[in-house]
């Protein structure tokens, strides 16, 4: 019987050790409870503003877009309108050539007609001159 109750007290302070850890876990589950609840919290808020940064982005990345597409398009009409100034500029060295060329050919007929009276009044002047 002696072995007995030693086993018997052996098994109650094994029982006790155990029931006072229970005890101890039990009354640090509020101080537990309550830091999932803060950590649970600062991962919503966490996640808030990641929500709100990705949103940010997603407007950044839309008005970058928009920006792309409206430069590409004013490229465009400049592109055209260079287009249009490139001929206009061709087509007006064509005709200001033409319009030298006109110029200078006025030039030479002008001084070739003058040229004319000037030779038959040479030659007027030589034949009173020389008796002829």
């Amino acid at each position: 019987m002696v072995e007995v109750g030693s086993k018997a007290l052996v098994l109650g302070r094994r029982v006790g050790s155990l029931y006072r850890r229970r005890v101890k876990e039990v009354g640090e589950l509020p101080g537990k409870v309550d830091k999932h609840e803060g950590e649970e919290v600062a991962g919503e808020k966490e996640e808030e503003g990641r929500e709100a940064e990705r949103k940010r982005l997603t407007s950044w990345i839309v008005r970058c877009l928009d920006s792309e597409e409206k430069l590409n398009k004013r490229i465009g009409e400049l592109e055209e309108d260079y287009e249009d100034l490139k001929d206009k500029y061709d087509g007006a060295v064509g005709e200001l050539d033409d319009l030298k060329n006109s110029v200078i050919q006025e030039h030479i007929n002008g001084f070739e007609k003058g040229l004319r009276p000037v030779s038959y009044t040479q030659l007027d002047v030589y034949k009173r001159q020389h008796g002829g």
